[in-house]
């Protein structure tokens, strides 16, 4: 059986590498001063942000897959989430940062519902954000402030000021990220031709009679991807959700099956729809006209 860390607050890590925190909602581990430290695999219940130092071949676990990250990397997680290496006995050094807090830490605060748009924190292993060196600094910036306020007492104040830090590190984060996805023009247009690739082939497979329509999930598992890496990508890439991208795929498809005669119908039922009014519902949404609108439309156009 694994030998598995519960994280259920922030205190439970920081206490496994040997530091002691002035506040029990956030850790800020600089790993300089802990090492060395001994692999410890992960349950998380707080959020986690995780910044590489100089080491080399640190292959960790994240989910169901395997990283090996360099300096500048920079490892989200999430409550849910497992992540780490299990315990060997083995002592490493590590020179990077960490910054643990829990959900309670942003109660009263916008970030409370806001942390869930950082999609990021669903991202896999392997799709972690890679900061140039400029970038990394601003990074450690703030998480020594951070560290800083942690050594004031506590006031009535000190917790939204925490919550302020927080809220910049995942808003340069997020600025950082999108910089990733744009330096990637070649590797998101090589994607998104697979993505349209994949869509093409579960149709002509006739994979939508079996499963349905297909889903984000179904494409990014088959483009090893998280579902919340191939959204992003495709929103930055083509300013569109992965999801409204399939769907105008499926439009486009019910359009040339219209023209070519075929009922709305029969058109729900051969691109996996259960019901011919939930295709109606989805190609009235997407159009702004119902698919007899569109056949009469399109008619009185010859």
């Amino acid at each position: 059986m694994n030998k598995i860390l519960k994280v259920n607050k922030p205190s439970d890590y920081s206490s496994w590498v040997g530091q002691t925190d002035p506040h029990e909602l956030i850790s800020v581990i600089n790993y300089r001063e802990v090492s060395p430290v001994r692999h410890s695999l992960n349950n998380y219940s707080v959020y986690g942000l995780f910044l590489q130092g100089k080491e080399e071949g640190l292959d960790l676990i994240y989910g169901t897959g395997k990283y090996d990250y360099s300096e500048g990397t920079l490892i989200c997680v999430a409550p849910g989430q497992l992540g780490g290496k299990e315990d060997n006995g083995e002592l490493i050094n590590l020179s990077g940062w960490a910054v643990l807090f829990h959900p309670d830490i942003l109660q009263g605060t916008g970030l409370e519902k806001d942390i869930k748009n950082f999609s990021f924190f669903d991202y896999r292993i392997n799709e972690a954000l890679h900061m140039t060196n400029e970038e990394r600094d601003v990074m450690v910036a703030l998480i020594k402030q951070l560290e800083n306020e942690l050594k004031f007492p506590s006031d009535g104040m000190q917790n939204r000021i925490i919550a302020g830090f927080i809220n910049l590190l995942l808003r340069y984060a997020q600025r950082f990220y999108n910089r990733q996805f744009d330096t990637r023009i070649v590797t998101n247009n090589s994607i998104l031709s697979k993505f349209e690739k994949l869509l093409k082939e579960y149709f002509e497979n006739d994979r939508q009679l079996r499963d349905g329509l297909p889903t984000v999930q179904y494409c990014s598992g088959k483009l090893c991807m998280s579902p919340n890496y191939l959204s992003d990508l495709i929103k930055k890439t083509t300013g569109d959700t992965a999801n409204h991208y399939i769907k105008r795929f499926v439009i486009q498809l019910a359009k040339n099956r219209l023209v070519a005669g075929m009922t709305s119908s029969e058109v729900a039922y051969s691109l996996g729809f259960d019901y011919p009014q939930h295709f109606a519902r989805m190609f009235k949404k997407m159009t702004g006209e119902t698919p007899s609108q569109y056949c009469e439309r399109r008619l009185k156009n010859k």
